[in-house]
């Protein structure tokens, strides 16, 4: 049987950063001929994939992980099957570099970039890296990613598109009302986490009503950079019985469940998401969640498209909190253009795109 070999050194646990990337790629192979196997954190976990064509290998641990990684690449660049490195960046193209002695064959290392932050210094040593390994695949989920390697010299770029698991069909269109607003996923500074906690105080302060949940999870490692405990310590608001905060990563069912009859806020920092897709849009969207999101991202734009929530350019309290009570208005349009978009979503993130280019060589 073929291999692919999936390397994600920062999934940890069952949940959140790249499940969905890892779990939809594993259930996109089954029958095909090929067997994957997935080279993550120590404490990964995933359950419902694992079986008789798809192995959990937990491999890395967070000092040692570059270190490991290097010794891992080497191996399998000398062994058989494919490699998908699944978050890439810089860091494994220097280890795979140093790894492969010589240059890497053709359609042998895939590597998947979610974003890229260009500066004169990095872009420098892409085109090096195209020079030496002119058979190295890079991925990447829009055209702003992938033209930046194109420009580097990189001969075999693709564009193909982040890859989600099928959402469990949702309720009839009419059947959740407004429950809350919602804010999901990790807490961090370029996801607008301040801005949601600003908010919150807002809300207190106006003696508003209106239920808040909010998910305040560390990201990788479950670790919180200074300013974010600063803000979750600021998020402690006596006397708003309105509040929930979520304090820990949740189980797939418990965190799909929070986004029925939601309005979910992604009030993202503008230059780092103008062409990054986040799996946050798609999961609201799939539970037919409207969302409100800054204007100028790639969020906008899908909320644009479906004319599933609203686009913001100011991101203060007033604006956010008067984007909220417009799509209140009219929840159930909204909620309904939301679960057709996230039915769209779906079909054009499946994994069968990506699964597709990795075996087509």
């Amino acid at each position: 049987m073929n291999r692919i070999d999936l390397v994600e050194p920062m999934f940890e646990g069952e949940s959140g950063h790249c499940r969905d990337f890892l779990t939809s790629l594993c259930r996109a192979s089954v029958g095909s001929g090929f067997s994957l196997r997935v080279f993550a954190g120590k404490g990964a976990r995933l359950p419902e994939i694992v079986g008789a064509d798809c192995e959990m290998v937990r491999h890395f641990s967070r000092r040692l992980r570059r270190v490991q990684a290097f010794f891992l690449y080497r191996r399998l660049l000398r062994g058989p099957g494919r490699i998908l490195v699944a978050t890439a960046g810089r860091t494994d193209m220097i280890l795979l570099d140093l790894a492969s002695r010589g240059g890497i064959p053709p359609s042998k290392a895939f590597l998947y970039f979610h974003w890229v932050r260009s500066s004169p210094g990095k872009l420098e040593f892409f085109r090096k890296i195209a020079v030496r390994h002119p058979g190295l695949v890079i991925m990447g989920p829009t055209p702003g990613v992938t033209d930046v390697f194109k420009e580097c010299g990189f001969r075999d770029v693709r564009t193909v598109p982040y890859p989600v698991t099928a959402a469990v069909p949702s309720p009839g269109e009419g059947a959740a009302g407004f429950r809350h607003i919602l804010y999901a996923g990790a807490a961090r500074p370029d996801k607008g986490f301040g801005r949601v906690v600003d908010l919150v105080r807002w809300l207190d302060g106006q003696g508003k009503t209106i239920p808040v949940t909010v998910q305040a999870s560390a990201d990788h490692y479950e670790k919180f950079a200074p300013a974010t405990r600063a803000e979750i310590a600021r998020l402690q608001v006596e006397g708003f019985p309105w509040l929930r905060i979520l304090p820990e990563t949740l189980a797939e069912a418990e965190y799909r469940g929070f986004f029925e009859g939601a309005v979910c806020l992604q009030p993202y920092d503008r230059n780092d998401f103008a062409d990054r897709i986040s799996g946050i849009t798609l999961d609201a969207f799939s539970a037919g969640a409207p969302v409100v999101a800054t204007s100028g991202t790639w969020m906008a734009r899908m909320v644009t498209r479906f004319d599933a929530g609203i686009a913001v350019e100011d991101l203060s309290p007033p604006s956010l909190f008067a984007a909220v009570e417009s799509i209140r208005a009219e929840y159930q349009l909204r909620r309904s253009n939301a679960l057709k978009g996230g039915r769209v979503l779906q079909e054009e993130h499946s994994a069968r795109h990506l699964f597709s280019a990795l075996v087509s060589g």
